[in-house]
């Protein structure tokens, strides 16, 4: 199978002589540049717009996430690592040219509206839930629907396989540039007795949950939804307005859930929340960099993907035990569990297929991975 895009070469010191050789007057890319550049950092955006000259640039990157309290802060939400690890990587590839300020927990710009921030030059990058935007695209909702991904293994095929090339260049056409693929699985945490499939929720039981099409399910489930960013479920909850969440472990860590949840059914086994959570540099932001910069920030975040995907997969365990110490009742879904909710999350893909305009070809995409096709 094909990677999602072609490596580029490492950044060596034909790079840091480059990025010198760019910051004097004059040294901007011409167009016979850009076309020997074809195949490298330059046009990875995929906008084909000549690259700027080089000066120093300072990015501003926004995520909803607390700040790890050190670099190699194991306990840390790994999303907020990710970002940076970018951070840091940027400054040293670039000898200090490009610079990426970190603000973390919202502090730019609310949860579900960076993408508009992107787009209106607030905010430079972001690790950013996709589907937070599928008010705006909503062909975007594929990337949190209900049992389509079921493992972590299925999640970097999806990167890798035709699917993820079709939700890359829907982020080019939608003015963003893909740097590093991020996912993470959802978990369900419960102020009473564990919710292991449909019939475990109950009668007048609000919920919150991320998704357009998960928040349907749980409602034909039974449940009432309240909509709310992840980062005020932990007031909701102890306020009584909320009985249940769906989140991604790594929030449930980071806004320390398991001091309001009494059971908590851990995704180590199988569950029907993947998010995908990408860094993620604004067209716009991106072509403001030159050729060797554009390079240095694509290579950059490649380089962060391995540790994005071995991150992501020992989140699981890691939370679950935060869950368990904290004297939570921790549960997982049996096979049998899992294939309880698919009757429902099936009808939320066929209504994603009629709802969303290219809906149906993204979906067959999906489902031509997830059936081994």
């Amino acid at each position: 199978m094909t990677t999602r895009r072609t490596t580029l070469l490492p950044l060596t010191l034909a790079l840091a002589l480059g990025l010198s050789a760019c910051g004097a007057p004059g040294s901007g890319n011409t167009a016979d540049d850009d076309a020997a550049d074809a195949s490298g950092g330059a046009t990875a955006g995929g906008a084909g717009a000549a690259a700027a000259e080089c000066s120093d640039v300072e990015l501003r990157l926004s995520h909803q996430w607390p700040e790890p309290t050190s670099e190699d802060d194991e306990d840390g939400d790994f999303r907020s690592i990710i970002a940076q690890r970018f951070a840091d990587e940027i400054d040293s590839a670039t000898d200090g040219q490009v610079t990426a300020t970190v603000y973390p927990n919202s502090t730019l710009s609310k949860a579900t509206e960076q993408y508009d921030a992107m787009m209106t030059g607030s905010i430079d990058m972001s690790v950013f839930p996709l589907d937070y935007a599928s008010g705006r695209v909503p062909e975007w909702s594929i990337t949190l629907m209900p049992g389509l991904v079921r493992n972590h293994d299925e999640t970097q095929a999806w990167d890798e396989g035709e699917i993820g090339e079709a939700v890359e260049q829907s982020m080019k056409d939608n003015g963003v540039v893909l740097l590093t693929n991020v996912w993470n699985a959802g978990a369900i945490g419960v102020k009473g007795e564990p919710v292991l499939r449909p019939d475990d929720v109950q009668g007048g039981m609000t919920m919150r949950a991320a998704g357009t099409y998960v928040e349907r399910m749980l409602e034909s489930a039974g449940a009432g939804i309240t909509s709310l960013p992840s980062s005020e479920i932990y007031t909701a909850m102890q306020t009584g307005v909320l009985d249940a969440a769906v989140t991604s472990t790594g929030s449930f860590a980071s806004y320390n859930l398991q001091e309001q949840v009494d059971s908590y059914t851990s995704p180590t086994t199988h569950t029907f929340w993947f998010m995908y959570e990408p860094l993620i540099i604004s067209q716009e932001s991106f072509d403001k960099l030159c050729a060797e910069q554009q390079e240095a920030v694509v290579q950059v975040g490649e380089d962060l993907q391995e540790y994005a995907y071995e991150a992501s997969r020992a989140d699981d365990a890691r939370v679950e035990k935060i869950f368990q110490d904290a004297g939570v009742e921790v549960v997982t879904m049996s096979d049998e569990d899992y294939e309880a909710w698919m009757p429902l999350a099936e009808e939320q893909w066929d209504a994603y297929a009629q709802d969303v305009e290219g809906g149906q070809e993204l979906l067959d995409l999906a489902l031509k991975l997830r059936e081994g096709r």
